[in-house]
């Protein structure tokens, strides 16, 4: 029998969950839930779904709940939802604090129900490309850069965006590296409030031990967007670029640096993520990005935006 998927939020991001719900195979999109009850009844017309402006009404009505709304109402809607016995894919940072992630993640073990979050990243066809190739890294540099586009505003620019780049370094490391440390033993950061009363840029050094660090940047502020990893390693450097999904080696040979661009089979990110969703849910197995990944990845976020703070005081 068919998955019954809703979508609570259908702004910007949500309105793409309910589109990949409905193509995807062995997936009923059966609700689609906003408080813009014209939102609502756009995005479930044209997806063949029910609309609905409460979400606690259209919970007899799915066994899966896409969360796709501003993350100061994650918490709320993802604890109630649990409760019904509702898997979820939760939208990036998972929560707004280290308690409510917690909380939720003892709530879905008690209730044995599925949460993933929505690190996008993850499922980029550039990072599965790149991952056999990490040896040993010493040195990660993201750059994760936008124009202001006033979405994301409920949050620091570290819960927005750094995010993901802090999310992909921490898989990585723990893939890849150990006994060095996975979760950053010391953080040096600065950044500013600029258009928003909230941090709008950031720089964060990451030092995870054994001589291993990162530096990330995140800005919403910025004339150009870019989306880059640049990871150094004994004998090579790799050079993700998120935007075009491009993988670039420079590596030593003989006494040459050899540059190749590798092949990366390019896919939309946001379906590949719900596929994999829809595939734990089936097989009631644990998420590539999990509940207690995207409480890890909120919480080097979450140390790096204090500091700031406490700096900019």
């Amino acid at each position: 029998m068919a998955m019954r998927a809703g979508v609570i939020g259908a702004g910007y991001l949500g309105q793409h969950h309910a589109r990949v719900f409905s193509e995807l195979e062995g997936v009923h999109l059966t609700a689609v839930v906003d408080a813009d009850p014209a939102r609502a009844e756009e995005i479930a017309r044209k997806y063949g779904a029910v609309a609905y402006t409460d979400y606690r009404k259209a919970l007899g009505a799915v066994d899966a709940f896409s969360i796709v709304t501003p993350t100061t109402l994650h918490y709320e809607i993802a604890l109630e939802c649990i409760r019904a016995g509702k898997d979820l894919l939760i939208e990036k940072p998972v929560t707004v604090t280290i308690e409510e992630a917690d909380a939720l993640i003892d709530a879905s073990e008690r209730a044995g129900v599925v949460v993933q979050v929505g690190h996008l990243e993850r499922f980029n066809p550039a990072v599965a490309a790149v991952s056999p190739l990490i040896r040993e890294p010493r040195f990660f540099e993201a750059e994760r850069l936008s124009p202001f586009l006033g979405r994301g505003v409920d949050v620091d620019i570290t819960l927005d965006l750094m995010i993901h780049d802090i999310d992909i370094i921490l898989s990585l490391l723990g893939r890849h590296s150990a006994p060095v440390s996975s979760f950053p033993v010391d953080i040096k950061a600065a950044g500013a409030e600029i258009l928003t009363g909230r941090i709008d840029m950031a720089k964060a050094w990451l030092d995870f031990g054994g001589g291993v660090h990162a530096l990330a940047t995140a800005s919403r502020t910025s004339p150009r967007k870019e989306r880059t990893l640049r990871i150094f390693q004994r004998e090579s450097y790799l050079l993700v670029d998120y935007q075009n999904m491009e993988v670039r080696r420079h590596r030593r040979e003989g006494s040459e640096i050899v540059q190749e661009i590798l092949p990366v089979e390019k896919r939309e990110p946001l379906k590949e993520e719900l596929q994999d969703f829809v595939r734990c849910v089936g097989s009631r197995s644990r998420p590539r990005v999990c509940a207690l990944a995207g409480r890890n990845a909120l919480k080097v976020a979450l140390g790096i935006g204090e500091l700031i703070k406490r700096q900019n005081q």
